[in-house]
């Protein structure tokens, strides 16, 4: 069965995402590799789209190979890391590339870019009960050496929050 539609990028072709769809294969990949929450929870959620918009956002070409992937680990880690105004940089990084692409297909879709979109709304709008680490939290470097978090109090958290410093654990691990 045809789809009723092929408005896409592919010249009359159904659009596939491509570009999503391999950071989002590169996302899930170091994930599962570090193994550091439930394959299928929410927090693995989390830690895949944020990381899966990562990659996808720091990709001006939407070309993303797996070696090309790898070499920009250095990139991802500087963009995951603590203190990083990581939202801040989605909001522009989506923004200019919603201005490249009308600029580009006049109008028409980009079935890459609806997928970013919809997954930084899902970051954004989906809260988590997580450990409340606070501002100051053991892995802060001016934390003191004995502080601990006591995980029995927990906050709601905007699923980016948590996604963050998983996305940052797992490209250490891989």
């Amino acid at each position: 069965m045809h789809p009723e539609s092929t408005n896409g990028t592919s010249g009359g072709a159904l659009a596939i995402p491509m570009a999503w769809l391999c950071a989002e294969y590169v996302a899930d990949e170091m994930l599962r590799t570090g193994a550091l929450v439930e394959g299928g929870s929410l927090e693995y959620r989390a830690g895949r789209e944020t990381l899966a918009l990562t990659i996808y956002l720091c990709d001006a070409s939407d070309e993303l190979a797996g070696v090309r992937a790898i070499s920009r680990i250095e990139e991802w880690l500087n963009l995951t890391s603590y203190g990083h105004p990581w939202s801040a940089w989605v909001r522009e990084r989506l923004d200019a590339r919603r201005r490249e692409r009308e600029r580009e297909l006049g109008g028409g879709s980009d079935p890459d870019l609806a997928l970013a979109q919809e997954s930084w709304r899902w970051l954004r709008q989906t809260e988590l009960l997580a450990a409340d680490l606070g501002d100051e939290g053991p892995w802060h470097p001016a934390a003191p050496l004995d502080a601990f978090v006591d995980e029995c109090e927990q906050i709601w958290t905007p699923a980016w929050q948590l996604g963050l410093p998983l996305s940052h654990l797992a490209i250490h691990l891989f």
